[in-house]
Formats: structure tokens, sequence, C-alpha cells
């Protein structure tokens, strides 16, 4: 089992596998598969590379940013107000 420094350096250092295109053409549905899981394949036709299939950069999920998102907070009116015991922190 790969401990955690070399499972990231496994995960973020690992070339794309090239792949002819005929097995490309053979296989699409399971490379597809494969790139959903975060693989990227480098398509090649006699050896020469001519094409990449990876993840599309738009299928991640929208960014929520924390409880704003919904408009579901609540904030008293007098927030921005200093308090009038504050000069005793000074």
């Amino acid at each position: 089992m790969l401990d955690n420094h070399k499972l990231v350096c496994h995960l973020v250092c690992v070339k794309p596998q090239e792949i002819g295109i005929f097995e490309a053409k053979t296989h699409l549905s399971e490379l597809i598969d494969k790139v959903e899981k975060g693989q990227t394949f480098v398509i090649t036709r006699r050896g020469k590379k001519v094409a990449e299939l990876r993840p599309h950069a738009g299928a991640r999920r929208p960014l929520t940013r924390g409880c704003a998102a919904n408009d579901d907070y609540w904030m008293a009116p007098d927030f921005d107000e200093t308090p009038e015991d504050f000069d005793d922190y000074a």
C-alpha cells in the first residue's frame, strides 16, 4: 500500500497514458469512464501524438460561498456600530 506522500506523487506526477487510435475507438466507453474519474489519455496514430482525452474543465460543480450563498443568514442592525464600552478594551 502507498503512503500518503507516494500516493499524492502518483496522482500528480503520473504522465497521461498513451493509447492508439484503433484501441481508443474500440474501448471509448471504458476510456470515458476512466476520464470521468480524472485519468487523462493521449491518443496516437502510428506512434505520433494527435489528441488528448481528459476531463472537461467545466464539469466541476459551482462553488458555494458559505451561508451567504443561499441568502439564509441574519445580521444585527447595529453590526457595524462601535460598542459603548469599547474603550475599556484598549
